[in-house]
C-alpha cells in the first residue's frame, strides 16, 4: 500500500489474476478495472487522474472541498477513518493506498456531493446525451434489488423511478448518496468507520419512501 501513490503504481499489483467469467457473461463489480479505465484516461489526455478529475468534475460542479489526498499528508480539517483492531480504534492509514485513483479514495464532503449531483444533472460535467448513456442500466443484479449503469448503482426504491446511487467502502470509510432527479432530493451519509454509513442511509431511505 506505502508505494501505491499514481495509477501507474497500481499495476503492479493487478496483474496475475484470472477472469472470474468471459466478458459479457454476467455482472461483478471489479476495482481494478475503473483503475485501468483511470489510466487509459491519462494516457490519452496526458494529465494525472487526479488532475483530470479536479479540472473536469470539481471545478466545474464547485466541488471545492473534494481532492484525492495522500494519507500521509492530509490537511487539519481532513476526518481520518478508523477500524476496531485489537480492542482498540486504529487509523487506516496503514490499510489503504497512499494516493487513490479510478477505483475510489477521494475526500470530499457532504455539501460537495451535493454539488456534484446538480452539476452533472446540470449539464456541468457531461452533456445531458452522456448522462442519459451512464444511467442507462447495462447490468442486473437481482440480488440487492440493483442495475448498473456505467459507473452509477440504479436502486429500485419504492416510488421513485430515476434514483441514482454512488457508493464506496473500504477499511475505516463508508458512504452512500442517493440523488432523485425528477423529486430533486438527495440524501448522502459519509462514515469514517467501515459500517458506519450503511444504518443511517438505509434509515433515511425507509423514511424517504414512504412519503
Amino acid at each position: 500500500m506505502h508505494a501505491l501513490a499514481t495509477t501507474e503504481q497500481y499495476l503492479a499489483v493487478l496483474d496475475g489474476h484470472p477472469s472470474k467469467f468471459a466478458p459479457g457473461e454476467r455482472f461483478s463489480y471489479n476495482n481494478s478495472g475503473y483503475v485501468v479505465l483511470a489510466l487509459i484516461a491519462e494516457r490519452v489526455d496526458g494529465r494525472s487522474f487526479h488532475d483530470l478529475v479536479r479540472h473536469r468534475v470539481c471545478e466545474p460542479a464547485g466541488m471545492h472541498d473534494t481532492e484525492f489526498l495522500r494519507s500521509d499528508e492530509l490537511p487539519g480539517r481532513t476526518a481520518v477513518g478508523y477500524l476496531p483492531i485489537e480492542g482498540a480504534s486504529r487509523t487506516n492509514v496503514l490499510h489503504l493506498p497512499v494516493r487513490g485513483s479510478g477505483d475510489g479514495g477521494i475526500y470530499s464532503t457532504v455539501r460537495d456531493v451535493g454539488s456534484f449531483w446538480r452539476a452533472l444533472f446540470g449539464g456541468k460535467i457531461v452533456s445531458s446525451s452522456w448522462v442519459g448513456e451512464m444511467l442507462r442500466p447495462r447490468s442486473q443484479v437481482p440480488s440487492q434489488s440493483r442495475r448498473y449503469g456505467l459507473g452509477f448503482w440504479l436502486p429500485e426504491l419504492p416510488g421513485s423511478k430515476d434514483a441514482v446511487m454512488l457508493a464506496g467502502y473500504d477499511t475505516g470509510v463508508s458512504f452512500r448518496s442517493v440523488h432523485r432527479p425528477q423529486a430533486q432530493l438527495t440524501h448522502t451519509v459519509i462514515s469514517n468507520s467501515s459500517p458506519g454509513a450503511w444504518p443511517i442511509a438505509r434509515l433515511l431511505e425507509n423514511e424517504l419512501t414512504q412519503r
